[in-house]
């Protein structure tokens, strides 16, 4: 998505350096990104560019400290009983939206009980599912003032659940509370520039389809440590443009290089161009309602069949990791251990978009042609691939997700847990399913990790998808930027600083 400024910027960059134009304002952070959010009400909002933006305008129960772990947000405190079944979140004292008007206990139980609305939102259920009647609620089958949620006093918030949840705060880093007061009044109308308000370090002054204007929020609970007063972010669809932006100066901040320029980048902008790790999977989704995936063997040969090692290295230039696992560090086998295409009768047809997924699709359907197993490629934009699969059109898929800061194994693990937003393969394993529900259950981390890689063992074991690269994020970070960390994405901007210079 480009602006006029942006369009005039890309062809005319040696011009401008030429001419010595003038800086960038002091007092702004430039950001472009690959694309904007679909909405700015985190009931509605799908995109991972929402959630990016989200971290910025909103503010969670409980927040990302500046390592990624969790810590206090809106919240001070909370605390668990003994049963495991009722977490009590005690608010700061003082809080405030955006507009003076004050932020209370009442407004986060409601909040809650709109986030399991399904007339209200249309988020996966997800974080909410162990609060009690969540299920039903989000079912239609009762009423969202059901939903096991209480405010005994303006800051006091109670959850009541089903069954324990020792995540629940680590979850609550991404539960946004909605100022009710403006909802009742002008309804989905809300997150418009006119009307916005929030809780988070900045709030939103302008909108438009190319870009967003945020400027700080004086009433944030922190906000004497935020430090750049205004960001604009711009959706520049186009990788390689996106790139070349930043490097004639117009950007402060840049996400995603092209996969297949790494080196390039890495050469030309050193210091500037920084890699994080990430907890981003790319992997195959595989049909299981169709012959003849649903035979674990030969989804078992597939796997093997593929040179992982060579898409690493041709596709990332080796910044991304070779797996056979969903979760990172377990051990790579060899692409040897596929001796035949025994089973496979019919031609697989392989469903991804342009660009670096028909890239690592040909890759692939090349490696299985070694062993006699032919495929039929199916390239088409986003949201049709996104809508096949949903609809259960297809054999195999490239897919992906990136978890951005959230790096506990339950992140990487439950979007392929019964409702997960990527559970839509149409497998369904009872012996993972309550792995990863006796997981959700566990408060003790030891416990909890053994739990998980259990999970993650059934799912090799079945083959139930087949993982190709744990990939890393890549951010161009210009020099005016201060307050990054080397062991975490820039991606919550209150914790930056500009540098005049």
């Amino acid at each position: 998505m480009l602006n006029r400024r942006t369009l005039l910027a890309a062809t005319a960059a040696t011009s401008l350096a030429a001419c010595g134009r003038a800086g960038p304002p002091a007092d702004l952070l430039r950001v472009a990104t690959s694309g904007l959010p679909d909405s700015l009400d985190p009931a509605r909002g799908e995109f991972a560019a929402a959630a990016l933006v989200y971290k910025q305008i909103h503010a969670g129960l409980t927040e990302y400290a500046p390592d990624g772990s969790v810590g206090p947000g809106l919240a001070e405190s909370w605390s668990v009983d003994e049963s495991g079944l009722v977490w009590t979140f005690r608010l700061r004292e003082g809080l405030m939206w955006s507009d003076g008007h004050p932020l209370t206990a009442e407004d986060v139980a409601w909040s809650a009980r709109r986030i399991v609305d399904p007339t209200q939102s249309f988020a996966v259920l997800g974080d909410f599912y162990a609060v009690t009647n969540a299920r039903a609620i989000h079912a239609g089958d009762m009423a969202p003032d059901q939903l096991g949620v209480s405010a005994p006093d303006d800051r006091t918030v109670e959850f009541r659940l089903d069954t324990p949840l020792g995540l629940l705060p680590t979850l609550m880093r991404e539960f946004y509370p909605f100022p009710r007061h403006v909802i009742e009044r002008v309804g989905l109308d809300w997150v418009r520039p006119e009307h916005i308000v929030t809780a988070g370090a900045y709030t939103v002054t302008a909108e438009s389809q190319m870009s967003l204007d945020l400027v700080h929020n004086p009433r944030h609970y922190a906000a004497e440590q935020v430090s750049i007063p205004a960001i604009r972010i711009d959706g520049v669809r186009e990788d390689a443009t996106r790139m070349r932006l930043f490097r004639a100066g117009d950007y402060d901040l840049a996400d995603r290089p092209p996969a297949n320029q790494i080196d390039y980048w890495r050469e030309r902008l050193g210091d500037q161009f920084q890699s994080f790790d990430a907890p981003i999977l790319r992997y195959l989704k595989v049909n299981h309602a169709r012959a003849p995936l649903d035979d674990a063997r030969v989804r078992r040969l597939l796997s093997r069949a593929i040179d992982r090692q060579f898409l690493a290295h041709e596709f990332y230039a080796d910044t991304a990791t070779p797996t056979e696992f969903v979760l990172p560090g377990g051990v790579q086998t060899h692409s040897e251990l596929a001796p035949q295409a025994g089973g496979v009768s019919r031609p697989l047809q392989i469903r991804t978009t342009t660009g670096e997924g028909e890239r690592l699709a040909v890759a692939i359907s090349d490696d299985w042609a070694r062993f006699g197993i032919e495929t039929e490629l199916l390239v088409s934009y986003p949201t049709d691939l996104y809508q096949a699969v949903d609809a259960g059109d297809f054999d195999i898929a490239i897919a992906s997700f990136n978890r951005g800061l959230k790096s506990d194994p339950f992140f990487m693990l439950d979007p392929f847990a019964p409702d997960g937003f990527a559970a839509n393969f149409n497998w369904d394993d009872e012996i993972f399913a309550e792995l990863m529900a006796a997981a959700r259950r566990q408060n003790e981390p030891g416990a909890r990790g053994q739990l998980y890689l259990a999970a993650m063992a059934r799912i090799h074991d079945q083959m139930a998808v087949i993982p190709l690269l744990h990939e890393r994020a890549h951010w161009l970070v210009g020099e005016r930027v201060a307050g990054t960390r080397a062991d975490i994405q820039p991606m919550l901007w209150r914790d930056l600083e500009l540098i005049d210079g």
